[in-house]
């Protein structure tokens, strides 16, 4: 079975390649797609949830902490990474994925103009299949500065 068909199994597994590390109530992931560079992603560990109210009131406040700081930590390393790093956003939708997700986009001043304020979604679809976004070699730095601050982040907080 690929890991995109059980992204959260593949993460508790180990298998999943985007896993940036574990956290108390999820996975960091960093996004498959790098149209946004940094873009992130925070799975549930909990697969059954189709949304952050099928948490314990105790699992959502931790979910919702983690996300702080995987937001946190994207941040830091995007503003390290691009001067012209913007702000952060962070979605959960569930409208396409039924499983706690949240979605981490930096923003950044080199967008079209058109977009830049308004939702990542308003981007063309094709960003999201177009292979010169697809993850890969050209993000270890970026990917290996969140993954230290996320582990900061999480080491500060034990």
């Amino acid at each position: 079975m690929d890991w995109r068909e059980d992204r959260i199994g593949s993460a508790a597994r180990g298998e999943n390649p985007t896993l940036l590390a574990a956290t108390p109530a999820g996975y960091a992931v960093i996004g498959d797609v790098q149209f946004l560079p940094g873009y992130s992603v925070l799975l549930s560990r909990v697969p059954e949830a189709t949304a952050l109210a099928d948490l314990p009131r105790a699992e959502r406040v931790q979910y919702l902490a983690d996300v702080d700081l995987l937001a946190t930590a994207v941040e830091r390393a995007c503003r390290a990474h691009d001067p012209a790093f913007r702000r952060m956003n962070i979605e959960i939708l569930g409208n396409t994925d039924a499983f706690v997700h949240a979605h981490i986009w930096p923003r950044y001043d080199w967008e079209p103009e058109e977009i830049v304020r308004k939702p990542v979604w308003m981007y063309d679809p094709s960003h999201w299949r177009d292979p010169a976004h697809e993850l890969d070699s050209r993000h270890d730095a970026l990917r290996a500065s969140i993954t230290a601050e996320l582990n900061a982040l999480l080491a500060s907080e034990a």
